[in-house]
């Protein structure tokens, strides 16, 4: 069985895949808002990070 962090982990890359990939802004905030709930739930500076690298990509992305 996967441990819990691993789990919420993969869970949250997932949905920012997945938030990437949406067609609309609301499939994308409803991703997003999964992804920080399983975020939420591994906690600590990590879940933090995760965010703010997926949010500073999306930045470069659209700057371009």
């Amino acid at each position: 069985m996967e441990p819990d962090e691993r789990f919420y982990r993969r869970r949250a890359a997932e949905e920012l895949a997945a938030a990437n990939r949406a067609v609309t802004q609301a499939a994308r905030e409803r991703r997003v808002l999964l992804a920080q709930t399983f975020l939420q739930r591994l906690g600590g500076a990590e879940a933090n990070a995760m965010l703010f690298d997926w949010t500073n990509a999306r930045q470069e992305v659209h700057s371009d």
